[in-house]
């Protein structure tokens, strides 16, 4: 068995009805166990590392302000290697047009980095990622429960459609409101911390 590094990012950390159903496939443990579960708000330099393979690309400073925005849902997970590639295989390509249909991205993602997930893509990732982000947080217990359900509305299809017309420049400033006002309604953050989820939302699209 190895370990894993899953993180729940804010676009499924906040959106509870998608949280809830990652949480109902994570949760039923068929062939992987998780070992550690807590909120964390990273530090812009442990992303900026996590993330290396992605410096100088134009959307880096969008993905570090994505990641350290708010806190986070950060876990471990043991798997062996094939309940590991079987897990990516459920979750999902990286970029949600390419998501294979079925799989979790494209049940939950919104558009390209908006991707609901992370998780180690091998073993030997895994072990690494783990190492690295054990220097800032405890991945030793499990300290945190989500529930795997939930009554908020999933506006995931209703906000890809918004995020293709942001993202080719159609009605933008009418789109972008009701992104906002769609991912108010799902979530229960209020003040700054929606307005910051708003903002990296919107930050994917531009």
């Amino acid at each position: 068995m190895a370990n894993a590094l899953l993180i729940f990012k804010p676009d499924s950390a906040y959106r509870l009805a998608a949280r809830a159903g990652i949480w109902s496939w994570l949760s039923s443990e068929r062939d992987w166990k998780i070992e550690s579960l807590e909120w964390f708000q990273p530090p812009a330099s442990l992303i900026e590392s996590h993330y290396d393979f992605l410096q100088g690309r134009p959307f880096f400073p969008w993905l570090v302000d994505f990641m350290t925005a708010l806190p986070v849902v950060v876990g471990r997970v043991s798997a062996s290697a094939e309940a590991l590639k079987q897990m990516r295989h459920d979750l999902g390509e990286t970029q949600i047009a390419q998501s294979r249909p079925g799989s979790l991205r494209e049940r939950y993602g919104i558009f390209g980095g908006l991707n609901c997930l992370h998780l180690s893509d091998a073993s030997e990732t895994g072990e690494a990622e783990v190492k690295r982000w054990s220097e800032h947080v405890q991945l030793d217990s499990v300290k945190l429960h989500l529930d795997d359900s939930s009554d908020k509305p999933d506006h995931t299809y209703h906000l890809r459609s918004l995020a293709t017309q942001i993202a080719g420049g159609i009605h933008v400033d009418l789109a972008s409101q009701v992104v906002c006002e769609l991912i108010a309604e799902e979530s229960e953050l209020q003040g700054q911390e929606l307005e910051a989820l708003c903002r990296v939302t919107l930050g994917a699209l531009s």
